[in-house]
């Protein structure tokens, strides 16, 4: 139970990964200044988060089992909180699918969108109400940059609610190394992707995954880097309403923003995955020294 004064945090999917490491920052804050409710699917996942946690398990962080899948399961976990008051909500939860088109199910796709976005917004609307009603509390959602779905969502929620005093932040890491990625691409580079011609096999698995590797291993953040970052939304007088985590991203990021018609993008994207091949690393670390002060200043920085 939160003391006089604390903040009520309720994060999703902090088994593993940026939920996790959120998790144990905020309850470890040297001044207290928050109580966690960190939630997961499965509460037999718990062992890391409790272990990580340390002594904040039991006071400034309990546990929850929550599906944000399920109508039932958010309803019996939000109203299992004191007063169902929840101050600041992080919607972390989610799910990865990769491969060529052809080979992915619509039923698989499905299922990406049920977590990542109708669990988000079936968070949302189970804990709106009563932040309007207290004219307060603070939405976050973390999301991969280019998530357009979330980012329209979001973007007309952030209009309506500041009605209520209430904030919506999106929090939109680049490539961060987690076991998430690790395993979901070691899994996709054993897949044999029936229904694919050849070809399209060949260009995924010898030239997408490998510079996905590259991107990753040159640009990602840590946890800990989206956690510092989440943070310091969450303690800002005025906080963003987009926050990139990652300066050295910035430069792909504003290439969608530089040419109207996406076309910029579109080639560059091309040119780089299909025609650097072995220059595809250097091509990465170049990157870095273009990231320049101007650009870092639209981060928020983890440091």
């Amino acid at each position: 139970m939160a003391s006089d004064g604390q903040k009520v945090v309720l994060i999703t999917g902090c088994s593993s990964g940026i939920g996790l490491r959120i998790a144990v920052m905020l309850a470890k804050d040297e001044k207290k200044r928050y109580h966690v409710i960190a939630t997961m699917r499965d509460l037999k996942r718990k062992d890391k988060l409790v272990e990580a946690a340390g002594d904040a398990y039991g006071n400034t962080l309990t546990l929850q089992t929550l599906d944000v899948c399920s109508d039932e399961s958010v309803k019996h976990c939000i109203s299992s909180v004191k007063d169902r008051h929840i101050d600041v909500l992080i919607n972390n939860a989610g799910i990865g699918l990769v491969g060529p088109l052809e080979s992915i199910s619509i039923d698989e796709m499905k299922n990406v969108f049920e977590t990542n976005f109708f669990g988000v917004v079936r968070m949302i609307k189970e804990v709106m109400p009563d932040m309007k009603r207290r004219r307060g509390g603070h939405i976050i959602i973390v999301s991969s940059t280019g998530l357009f779905a979330m980012e329209g969502f979001c973007e007309s929620l952030a209009v309506q609610l500041l009605k209520f005093n209430v904030t919506v932040s999106m929090i939109e890491p680049g490539p961060v190394h987690t076991e998430f990625e690790a395993k979901m691409v070691e899994d996709v580079s054993r897949k044999e992707f029936p229904g694919t011609d050849p070809e399209t096999v060949q260009y995924f698995k010898n030239v997408y995954l490998p510079s996905s590797v590259d991107i990753f291993e040159t640009l990602g953040q840590t946890p800990d880097d989206i956690a510092r970052c989440t943070k310091k939304v969450i303690e800002a007088s005025r906080p963003r309403f987009r926050n990139l985590t990652n300066p050295l991203y910035t430069p792909i990021v504003a290439l969608k923003y530089a040419d109207e018609t996406g076309g910029l993008s579109v080639r560059t994207f091309y040119h780089v995955l299909f025609n650097l091949g072995a220059l595809m690393h250097v091509a990465m670390k170049a990157l870095r020294c273009v990231t320049c002060g101007c650009l870092r200043g639209r981060t928020v920085s983890p440091d």
